[in-house]
């Protein structure tokens, strides 16, 4: 009944159409969550950073999704199992989400690093070609199972007012390609979606690399949803 993943780089529209799918569904639990999380920035005093996860967490389980009893691991915030059904197939998925608050004013972009990604990330730095690759396999193998990786983040953009609080001003969600979709989207150093990360080699910081969400919606206007605060209204960008 499960889609065989052993050939799945031979139908690469599915992996968007997965990719896709996914992002509708984690879109739709953010927006439904909202308002409560302008609320939850403006109250709680915790670091941003676990702000945002604990938010991304509480919707996503709100929401609900077919969950696959198999842990996932890696350095990211949540991590789920799960099947994804389609008219025409079903698949065993490893999704993973992770979240970042940070200031308004990043809000064109967000740092990874390559535990977080299947691409290889290609890209001139510094003068020079860079070619590495990311540390999630494209397709996990578990237990003699396989499931096809999904990658999103949520990009929560906020700010301080004049008392010193934190105003949530908009929510980015992105759907990171696959790597098997690396022709796609990242061909060759010249055509990358990738930006030079906040790391320095030279006092051996681990590598990192910034995704742009101008470039990535470039290739596909879906990839990229903006969530704007009530009471604007949202509308998916395809």
């Amino acid at each position: 009944m499960m889609m065989d993943l052993s050939n799945i780089q031979n139908n690469l529209n599915i992996v968007e159409d997965i990719e896709k799918s996914t992002l509708r569904m984690v879109t739709q639990a953010i927006y439904d969550y909202r308002d409560l999380a302008q609320d939850i920035f403006k109250a709680e005093f915790d670091p941003v950073s676990d702000i945002g996860e604990d938010i991304t967490r509480e919707a996503l389980d709100r929401l609900g999704m077919s969950r696959i009893n198999q842990r996932l691991f890696g350095k990211i915030d949540y991590k789920q199992a799960r099947y994804l059904f389609h008219p025409e197939y079903a698949v065993r998925q490893a999704l993973f989400i992770d979240s970042k608050s940070e200031k308004i004013s990043d809000q064109r972009t967000v740092t990874l690093q390559l535990s977080q990604l299947s691409m290889e990330v290609r890209q001139n730095r510094s003068g020079k070609e860079v070619k590495i690759k990311g540390k999630i396999p494209e397709v996990i193998d578990l237990r003699g199972v396989q499931y096809i990786t999904t990658t999103i983040f949520v990009k929560y953009n906020y700010d301080r007012n004049q008392h010193d609080v934190n105003e949530l001003r908009s929510i980015t969600i992105a759907a990171i390609p696959n790597g098997l979709l690396q022709d796609r989207y990242n061909a060759n150093v010249d055509d990358t979606i990738w930006l030079a990360g906040r790391n320095s080699p030279a006092r051996g910081e681990e590598f990192r690399v910034r995704l742009s969400f101008a470039r990535l919606k470039a290739k596909a206007p879906w990839r990229v949803q903006h969530i704007p605060m009530p009471p604007e209204v949202f509308q998916w960008s395809s």
